[in-house]
Protein backbone atom coordinates (compact mmCIF):
# COMPACT_ATOMS: atom_id res chain seq x y z
CA UNK A 1 0.00 0.00 0.00
CA UNK A 2 2.08 2.94 -1.45
CA UNK A 3 1.28 6.27 0.89
CA UNK A 4 2.68 9.09 -1.22
CA UNK A 5 2.63 12.76 0.57
CA UNK A 6 3.04 15.73 -1.26
CA UNK A 7 5.90 18.14 -0.55
CA UNK A 8 4.40 21.32 -0.55
CA UNK A 9 7.76 23.15 -0.56
CA UNK A 10 8.11 21.73 -3.96
CA UNK A 11 4.87 20.86 -5.88
CA UNK A 12 2.27 23.30 -6.74
CA UNK A 13 4.59 26.25 -6.40
CA UNK A 14 1.53 28.73 -8.68
CA UNK A 15 0.28 29.18 -5.03
CA UNK A 16 0.46 30.81 -1.89
CA UNK A 17 2.23 27.80 0.60
CA UNK A 18 -1.28 27.42 2.61
CA UNK A 19 -3.71 27.25 -0.35
CA UNK A 20 -1.19 24.27 -1.42
CA UNK A 21 -2.92 22.03 1.63
CA UNK A 22 -6.33 22.72 -0.46
CA UNK A 23 -4.26 21.93 -3.80
CA UNK A 24 -2.64 18.72 -2.90
CA UNK A 25 -5.99 17.68 -1.14
CA UNK A 26 -7.87 17.91 -4.54
CA UNK A 27 -5.24 15.99 -5.99
CA UNK A 28 -5.51 13.21 -4.46
CA UNK A 29 -3.48 13.51 -1.19
CA UNK A 30 -3.89 12.50 2.04
CA UNK A 31 -0.43 13.64 3.66
CA UNK A 32 1.94 16.10 2.65
CA UNK A 33 5.46 17.10 4.04
CA UNK A 34 7.67 20.09 3.59
CA UNK A 35 10.62 22.07 4.07
CA UNK A 36 9.91 25.09 6.85
CA UNK A 37 6.44 25.71 8.27
CA UNK A 38 7.77 28.97 10.51
CA UNK A 39 6.64 31.80 8.29
CA UNK A 40 3.48 31.03 9.13
CA UNK A 41 1.25 31.15 12.63
CA UNK A 42 1.68 27.22 13.75
CA UNK A 43 -2.45 27.37 14.53
CA UNK A 44 -3.18 28.55 10.55
CA UNK A 45 -0.72 26.06 9.53
CA UNK A 46 -3.18 23.14 11.73
CA UNK A 47 -6.37 25.00 10.79
CA UNK A 48 -5.51 24.36 7.06
CA UNK A 49 -4.48 20.78 7.56
CA UNK A 50 -7.44 19.84 9.21
CA UNK A 51 -9.76 21.45 7.45
CA UNK A 52 -8.10 19.71 4.49
CA UNK A 53 -8.13 16.31 6.35
CA UNK A 54 -4.39 16.01 5.48
CA UNK A 55 -1.79 14.66 7.83
CA UNK A 56 1.19 16.50 8.54
CA UNK A 57 4.26 13.55 8.17
CA UNK A 58 7.36 15.70 8.31
CA UNK A 59 9.10 18.95 8.18
CA UNK A 60 12.32 19.96 9.03
CA UNK A 61 13.98 21.28 12.30
CA UNK A 62 15.12 25.20 11.59
CA UNK A 63 17.91 24.68 9.26
CA UNK A 64 19.90 28.55 10.24
CA UNK A 65 20.27 30.91 7.30
CA UNK A 66 18.18 28.77 4.30
CA UNK A 67 18.38 31.69 1.76
CA UNK A 68 22.07 32.77 2.78
CA UNK A 69 23.15 28.82 1.66
CA UNK A 70 23.07 26.96 4.99
CA UNK A 71 21.67 23.56 5.17
CA UNK A 72 21.43 23.14 8.72
CA UNK A 73 24.10 23.83 11.43
CA UNK A 74 23.67 20.95 13.81
CA UNK A 75 27.32 19.58 13.17
CA UNK A 76 28.62 23.43 14.04
CA UNK A 77 30.21 23.93 17.06
CA UNK A 78 29.37 27.32 17.66
CA UNK A 79 25.53 27.12 16.52
CA UNK A 80 24.35 24.56 19.69
CA UNK A 81 22.64 27.12 21.51
CA UNK A 82 20.71 27.85 18.09
CA UNK A 83 20.16 24.73 17.25
CA UNK A 84 18.89 24.12 20.36
CA UNK A 85 16.05 26.73 20.73
CA UNK A 86 15.47 25.41 16.86
CA UNK A 87 14.23 22.31 18.51
CA UNK A 88 11.98 23.50 20.97
CA UNK A 89 10.26 25.81 17.99
CA UNK A 90 10.18 22.86 15.92
CA UNK A 91 8.47 20.77 18.71
CA UNK A 92 6.36 23.45 19.44
CA UNK A 93 5.15 23.05 15.41
CA UNK A 94 5.56 19.78 15.21
CA UNK A 95 2.58 19.10 18.84
CA UNK A 96 0.47 21.96 16.75
CA UNK A 97 0.39 19.81 14.04
CA UNK A 98 -0.14 16.20 14.63
CA UNK A 99 3.25 15.72 12.88
CA UNK A 100 5.61 12.51 14.02
CA UNK A 101 8.53 13.23 12.74
CA UNK A 102 11.32 15.88 12.03
CA UNK A 103 14.50 15.83 9.97
CA UNK A 104 17.69 17.38 11.65
CA UNK A 105 19.75 18.74 8.74
CA UNK A 106 23.54 18.46 9.78
CA UNK A 107 24.73 21.37 7.63
CA UNK A 108 27.35 22.01 5.65
CA UNK A 109 30.61 21.18 7.83
CA UNK A 110 33.88 19.17 7.33
CA UNK A 111 34.28 15.76 8.50
CA UNK A 112 36.41 16.82 11.89
CA UNK A 113 36.04 15.24 15.22
CA UNK A 114 34.54 18.83 16.46
CA UNK A 115 31.71 19.01 14.02
CA UNK A 116 30.96 15.22 14.69
CA UNK A 117 30.36 15.54 18.49
CA UNK A 118 28.62 18.40 18.10
CA UNK A 119 26.51 16.77 16.05
CA UNK A 120 26.34 13.83 18.31
CA UNK A 121 25.41 15.80 20.64
CA UNK A 122 22.41 17.65 19.31
CA UNK A 123 20.80 14.72 17.72
CA UNK A 124 21.05 13.05 21.53
CA UNK A 125 19.60 16.36 22.95
CA UNK A 126 16.76 16.37 19.96
CA UNK A 127 15.96 13.24 20.23
CA UNK A 128 15.37 13.21 23.81
CA UNK A 129 13.35 16.18 23.99
CA UNK A 130 10.99 14.54 20.51
CA UNK A 131 10.83 10.82 22.84
CA UNK A 132 8.47 13.21 25.26
CA UNK A 133 6.38 13.70 22.59
CA UNK A 134 6.44 10.71 20.45
CA UNK A 135 8.42 12.25 17.88
CA UNK A 136 10.72 10.26 15.55
CA UNK A 137 14.41 12.37 14.43
CA UNK A 138 15.52 11.74 10.82
CA UNK A 139 18.62 11.97 9.45
CA UNK A 140 19.22 12.39 5.75
CA UNK A 141 21.97 11.59 4.00
CA UNK A 142 22.17 14.11 1.18
CA UNK A 143 24.15 13.77 -2.20
CA UNK A 144 26.95 16.18 -2.08
CA UNK A 145 27.94 15.84 -5.88
CA UNK A 146 24.99 18.44 -6.78
CA UNK A 147 22.56 19.44 -4.00
CA UNK A 148 24.87 20.02 -1.01
CA UNK A 149 28.67 20.11 -1.75
CA UNK A 150 29.88 20.02 1.49
CA UNK A 151 26.96 18.47 3.49
CA UNK A 152 28.18 16.41 6.63
CA UNK A 153 26.89 12.65 5.75
CA UNK A 154 26.33 12.29 1.90
CA UNK A 155 26.02 8.18 2.20
CA UNK A 156 23.64 6.18 4.42
CA UNK A 157 26.93 4.39 5.85
CA UNK A 158 28.17 7.97 6.96
CA UNK A 159 24.59 8.56 8.41
CA UNK A 160 24.06 5.13 10.27
CA UNK A 161 27.45 5.74 11.79
CA UNK A 162 26.62 8.90 13.09
CA UNK A 163 23.05 7.62 14.33
CA UNK A 164 25.10 4.47 15.91
CA UNK A 165 27.01 6.92 18.14
CA UNK A 166 23.83 8.45 19.51
CA UNK A 167 21.91 5.80 20.02
CA UNK A 168 18.84 7.07 20.74
CA UNK A 169 15.88 4.41 19.52
CA UNK A 170 13.59 7.20 18.37
CA UNK A 171 16.48 8.15 16.08
CA UNK A 172 15.69 6.94 12.05
CA UNK A 173 16.92 7.02 8.92
CA UNK A 174 15.60 9.17 5.83
CA UNK A 175 16.07 7.51 2.86
CA UNK A 176 15.76 9.65 -0.12
CA UNK A 177 15.63 7.71 -3.55
CA UNK A 178 17.19 10.52 -5.26
CA UNK A 179 20.06 11.72 -3.23
CA UNK A 180 20.76 7.90 -3.14
CA UNK A 181 20.76 7.20 -6.46
CA UNK A 182 22.87 9.72 -7.44
CA UNK A 183 25.59 8.63 -4.34
CA UNK A 184 25.03 4.72 -4.12
CA UNK A 185 22.73 2.77 -6.12
CA UNK A 186 21.63 -0.15 -6.00
CA UNK A 187 18.65 1.03 -4.98
CA UNK A 188 16.32 -2.04 -4.40
CA UNK A 189 19.04 -4.29 -2.53
CA UNK A 190 19.94 -1.10 0.13
CA UNK A 191 16.79 -0.03 0.56
CA UNK A 192 15.82 -3.87 1.45
CA UNK A 193 18.87 -3.70 3.64
CA UNK A 194 17.81 -1.02 5.52
CA UNK A 195 14.29 -1.17 5.46
CA UNK A 196 14.44 -1.81 10.05
CA UNK A 197 15.91 1.68 10.16
CA UNK A 198 14.19 3.63 7.92
CA UNK A 199 11.77 5.86 9.22
CA UNK A 200 10.45 8.23 6.14
CA UNK A 201 11.59 7.74 2.73
CA UNK A 202 11.43 10.52 -0.44
CA UNK A 203 11.46 10.23 -4.34
CA UNK A 204 12.14 12.22 -7.46
CA UNK A 205 13.78 11.05 -10.52
CA UNK A 206 17.26 11.57 -11.65
CA UNK A 207 18.53 13.95 -13.47
CA UNK A 208 16.79 16.58 -12.84
CA UNK A 209 14.96 15.96 -9.45
CA UNK A 210 11.80 16.00 -11.66
CA UNK A 211 8.70 13.67 -11.28
CA UNK A 212 8.83 10.29 -11.70
CA UNK A 213 9.62 8.82 -15.62
CA UNK A 214 10.67 12.08 -16.09
CA UNK A 215 14.45 10.19 -15.92
CA UNK A 216 16.52 7.28 -15.50
CA UNK A 217 14.74 5.52 -12.44
CA UNK A 218 12.48 2.54 -12.82
CA UNK A 219 10.03 3.79 -10.00
CA UNK A 220 7.36 1.41 -11.43
CA UNK A 221 8.81 -1.58 -10.53
CA UNK A 222 10.68 -0.05 -7.83
CA UNK A 223 7.59 1.45 -5.75
CA UNK A 224 6.11 -2.26 -5.95
CA UNK A 225 9.63 -3.79 -5.03
CA UNK A 226 9.40 -1.18 -2.05
CA UNK A 227 5.63 -2.11 -1.04
CA UNK A 228 6.58 -5.97 -1.44
CA UNK A 229 8.96 -5.32 1.23
CA UNK A 230 6.27 -4.77 3.60
CA UNK A 231 7.28 -0.97 3.70
CA UNK A 232 4.04 0.90 5.18
CA UNK A 233 5.67 4.68 5.90
CA UNK A 234 5.41 7.55 3.78
CA UNK A 235 7.00 8.48 0.55
CA UNK A 236 7.55 11.67 0.26
CA UNK A 237 7.37 13.47 -3.51
CA UNK A 238 10.07 15.76 -2.50
CA UNK A 239 10.33 16.62 -6.89
CA UNK A 240 10.46 19.52 -8.35
CA UNK A 241 7.46 19.53 -11.47
CA UNK A 242 8.74 19.93 -14.94
CA UNK A 243 5.47 21.57 -15.54
CA UNK A 244 2.31 22.25 -13.92
CA UNK A 245 1.75 19.62 -10.86
CA UNK A 246 -1.28 18.03 -10.82
CA UNK A 247 -0.74 17.20 -15.11
CA UNK A 248 2.28 15.83 -14.33
CA UNK A 249 1.15 13.33 -11.68
CA UNK A 250 0.37 10.72 -13.88
CA UNK A 251 2.53 8.29 -13.14
CA UNK A 252 1.10 8.85 -8.80
CA UNK A 253 -2.68 8.34 -10.39
CA UNK A 254 -3.01 4.60 -8.96
CA UNK A 255 -1.51 5.36 -5.78
CA UNK A 256 -3.76 8.47 -5.04
CA UNK A 257 -6.76 6.86 -6.02
CA UNK A 258 -6.41 4.13 -3.61
CA UNK A 259 -5.55 6.52 -0.97
CA UNK A 260 -8.26 8.91 -1.68
CA UNK A 261 -10.87 6.14 -2.07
Amino acid sequence: MVKLAANLSMMFPDLPFLDRFDAAKAAGFSGVEFLFPYDHDPADVGARTRNCGLEVVLFNLPAGDWAGGERGIAAIPDRVEEFRAGVAKGLDYARALGCPRLHLMAGKAPASAECRSTLVANIVHAAELAAADGVEILIEPINTRIDIPGYFYGTTDEALSVMDEAARPNVRLQYDIYHMQIMEGDLARTIERLLPRIGHMQLADNPGRAEPGSGEINYPWLLSHIDALGYDRWIGCEYRPAGDTKAGLGWARNYLKFRSA
